[in-house]
């Protein structure tokens, strides 16, 4: 962590391949010019005496000291030779510009390494290569390839990006926006500075409350969560909108496992786990990581709304419904003096709509406002107060700046967060600035994003107490792996290592006649299930290898008949499985697959022939403990069936979470040795829970 603060602090920048003709090396040298007056800067060029208008030196070793950091802007071929000079003058930091090395394939991944093995021999640290640099506005420190908006201020917000074109925006965004950054990072291929480094240092970088972040991939899920974790419990937000999908991998051709939780669900669920803000817009990025920048109170489900039109309360109220927002009455005694304070075609109700008035009496709004938040503790956990920014100053601003330090006062005497809202996200003007930076005021950009981010806010804030208060999870010991544990196993095998580890399974016998099929069908008692038994057949209802709800002999002995004559004769076929039928009840899906970042990932969903159509479904990276798997059951659309529809026995739930973890610490227990396991379907019926049909995947 000290290399990355002499990183992202340096005193002297050496621009090397600083030439006039390059935009990037133009807005770089701008950027420091202009918002970096404590920054030595040099140009480095093997030709050009001029560059920028200020006196070049031809190399490194022309300096007339080591800089603190070298930019680096030459073409690919030369970046190592460039590297090389910078490690010999004594430069240890080293922001690579140029890109053409992992982003271009095979030879560009080697070229790579190379500079990685370079770095490490001669103690570099470098960020990126292909990533524009970074803009430390705390330390007014910024070598950074793309323009830096003006009037882009100090603050508690700290930004992570893969792209580094998407910096530039996103910088655009938050100066419109007036949300405050202390320290921009493109990471670019993070060749040695990762986004979890970053992070990292984030958590102990004091002017930084909240991180956002936007990932295209996360390539060490181990480090990236300690360092979520770690900003968990500093109380620092971090707010991710990750992106990017890919083939959940050849495991998704045999088990559903693999492709109800593809690439981005699957870190989805990760980063909720960290605790984690997980959005889905670069407005939402910035507007939730603003407002848990600025807002560091408590934040409840209660609130109560303050506008001036019936429309914003409107969709407001269906908002916050959605959201499972609580919207109550106001106290009698806010009642009782807000109608006297309101016009009298007033209806004062929360949320509430001060009326057109304001035009009449613009301080109406305000004074509402000090009603409500005098009568609030108890009642609200926030007020949100919806105003319209002024976009330039009126002739005399004195009423304006008067009304603005009022509304700063009721903040400040406030018992309850009172969170100012815009009604649309329209940039903020200078003006509007001046009257925010007065008071330090920051607003939630538009109803849209601004909702979308309090409820962010709020989620966040109960998510991190219940991680920071779950206990740590139980070991699991270590389960050998069966000496034939390789390939693909069917429900025969599969069935046999689930039963050996507490896993309830339906009672099956494996018969090779019609005679011992229709014995068979009489010991378990009718109706009886019959389900054709091979090594690599897997979905066998495709193959008619499947009939259920057989209910005497002869419908048992014509569909075995039937059955061995439709099953393609490779794989060999090794029977007929003969289980009794369980009918009602519930049909789920459980499986473990393994996820070459996080580990082990746990997927429960709505089982049977349709789990990938239905798409209903909740993750978890194991270790989970049995409150964390009943909440998976809470998140499913279909959580209401178990509660018993149309006359239905109630699953236990309590029952089902138990045959869940138990189905999950053997796929724990197996660790490596296992791709892939899967409980499809697990059938639950009031207390019974049984495991149908499974599948194991092995990684040899």
């Amino acid at each position: 962590m000290e290399r990355v603060e002499a990183l992202f602090n340096p005193r002297s920048v050496a621009l090397v391949g600083a030439t006039d003709r390059s935009h990037w090396s133009l807005y770089t040298f701008d950027n420091l010019a202009r918002c970096s007056p404590g920054v030595r800067v040099w140009c480095v060029h093997p030709f050009h005496p001029i560059v920028h208008g200020v006196p070049a030196v031809p190399r490194l070793a022309d300096l007339p000291e080591p800089a603190d950091l070298a930019y680096v802007m030459v073409p690919t071929e030369r970046v190592a030779e460039v590297l090389l000079e910078a490690a010999d003058c004594g430069i240890r930091q080293a922001v690579v510009l140029t890109a053409g090395f992992s982003d271009a394939g095979a030879d560009g991944r080697r070229r790579e390494q190379e500079l990685v093995k370079l770095a490490l021999e001669r103690d570099l640290l470098l960020l990126g290569p292909n990533g524009n640099g970074f803009v430390n506005l705390s330390q007014a420190s910024t070598p950074f390839g793309l323009p830096i908006p003006p009037a882009l201020r100090p603050g508690p917000v700290g930004i992570v990006l893969q792209s580094g074109g998407l910096a530039g925006s996103v910088l655009a965004l938050a100066q419109a926006w007036d949300v405050g950054v202390s320290l921009v990072v493109a990471t670019g291929n993070e060749a040695m500075v990762s986004a979890a480094d970053v992070l990292d240092y984030l958590v102990e970088h004091q002017p930084t409350r909240a991180v956002a972040m936007f990932l295209e991939s996360i390539r060490d899920g181990d480090r990236f969560r300690r360092a979520a974790l770690a900003a968990l419990e500093a109380g620092k937000p971090v707010v991710v909108f990750k992106v990017g999908r890919s083939e959940a991998g050849q495991a998704a051709a045999l088990a559903h496992t693999g492709a109800v939780a593809g690439d981005a669900r699957t870190a989805r669920a990760a980063l909720l786990q960290l605790g984690a803000v997980c959005v889905d817009s670069l407005e939402d990025l910035i507007a939730s990581a603003g407002l848990l920048g600025y807002e560091t109170r408590s934040l409840g489900r209660r609130g109560a709304v303050i506008t001036a039109s019936g429309g914003s309360c409107e969709i407001i109220a269906d908002r916050s419904a959605e959201a499972g927002l609580e919207l109550p009455p106001f106290p009698p005694a806010t009642d009782d003096r807000l109608r006297r304070l309101l016009p009298a075609f007033a209806n004062p109700r929360n949320p509430l709509d001060v009326t057109g008035y304001v035009v009449v009496d613009p301080d109406l709004w305000h004074r509402a406002l000090e009603v409500v938040a005098e009568g609030a503790e108890g009642t609200f956990d926030f007020i949100l107060f919806q105003t319209t920014l002024p976009s330039r100053p009126p002739p005399d601003p004195t009423p304006v700046l008067r009304r603005y330090d009022a509304l700063a006062e009721v903040r400040r005497r406030s018992r309850v967060p009172v969170l100012i809202q815009t009604t649309v996200p329209t940039d903020v003007a200078d003006f509007g600035r001046e009257l925010l930076a007065r008071h330090q005021l920051a607003v939630l950009p538009g109803m849209d994003h601004g909702m979308t981010a309090l409820v962010s806010a709020i989620d966040y804030q109960r998510r991190r107490q219940r991680i920071l208060d779950r206990p740590p999870p139980d070991a699991v010991p270590p389960i050998p792996p069966p000496d034939d544990a390789r390939g693909a196993w069917g429900e025969l095998r599969a069935r046999r290592l689930l039963a050996a580890h507490g896993v309830e399974v339906v009672p099956a016998e494996l018969t090779t006649s019609v005679e011992e099929a229709v014995a068979a069908a009489r010991r378990l008692g009718w109706p009886v299930v019959l389900k054709a038994a091979a090594p690599g057949l897997f979905h066998k209802t495709d193959v008619g290898g499947v009939r259920l709800g057989l209910r005497d002999e002869r419908e048992v002995a014509d569909a075995y008949r039937a059955m061995v004559e439709r099953v393609p004769p490779i794989p060999k076929l090794e029977g007929v499985l003969v289980s009794p039928a369980r009918s009602g009840g519930v049909e789920l899906l459980v499986g473990v697959r393994s996820d070459e970042v996080w580990g082990q990932i746990l997927s429960v969903g709505l089982g049977g022939v349709f789990v990938e159509v239905l798409d209903d479904v909740a993750l978890r990276v194991l270790p989970a403990d049995r409150d964390e798997i009943l909440a998976m059951l809470t998140e499913l659309r279909a959580a209401p069936l178990l509660d018993g529809v149309r006359g239905r026995e109630p699953v236990d739930r309590q029952r089902l979470a138990a045959a869940i973890q138990a189905i999950a610490r053997l796929a724990q227990g197996l660790g490596p040795a296992l791709t892939a396991l899967e409980v499809n379907p697990l059938w639950a019926s009031g207390s019974r829970v049984e495991a149908l049909d499974a599948l194991v995947l092995w990684r040899r």
